[in-house]
C-alpha cells in the first residue's frame, strides 16, 4: 500500500474595497465598491517525517489570517499585484505569499460568499 496523501484546508475572511478599469466607462465594475471575502488555502501531502500532520494548522491558519488582515477594510487596488483585483488575482496573490512556507499548498480558493462567486486556483 502506498503512503497516504491527505490535504488539509483553513479559511479566512476579509472585507474590501476595489474596482475594475476594463469594460465600457459606465460600467458599474468601474465604480468604487465593496465585497466580503472568503479565502480557503489547502496543503496537500503524506504525513511530515517526526510529525502526525501535512503541515501545522496553526501555522496554516496564522499565516492566512495575517494575509487577510493586510487587506481587509483597504481598498485592493492599491496593493501591489491587486491593480487589476479580480477573484483570479487574488488567488495568485495569496498563492505566492504562502508558498514559501507551505511547499504543499495545493490550492488557493476565493469567494464572495454573498453574491455567490468563487475562484479556484489549483497548483
Amino acid at each position: 500500500m502506498s503512503e497516504p496523501i491527505f490535504e488539509i484546508t483553513k479559511a479566512a475572511a476579509f472585507d474590501a474595497a476595489h474596482y475594475l478599469e476594463e469594460g465600457p466607462a459606465d460600467h458599474r465594475y468601474r465604480r468604487l465598491h465593496g465585497h466580503s471575502f472568503q479565502v480557503e488555502a489547502s496543503v496537500r501531502g503524506a504525513v511530515a517525517d517526526g510529525h502526525e500532520w501535512v503541515a501545522d494548522l496553526g501555522e496554516l491558519d496564522r499565516a492566512l489570517k495575517s494575509l487577510a488582515g493586510d487587506l481587509d477594510h483597504g481598498l485592493l487596488n492599491d496593493h501591489p499585484g491587486l491593480e487589476t483585483p479580480t477573484l483570479e488575482r487574488l488567488c495568485l496573490h495569496f498563492a505566492k505569499a504562502l508558498k514559501p512556507k507551505f511547499p504543499g499548498l495545493s490550492r488557493v480558493v476565493v469567494s464572495r460568499p454573498t453574491i455567490g462567486e468563487r475562484c479556484e486556483f489549483r497548483l
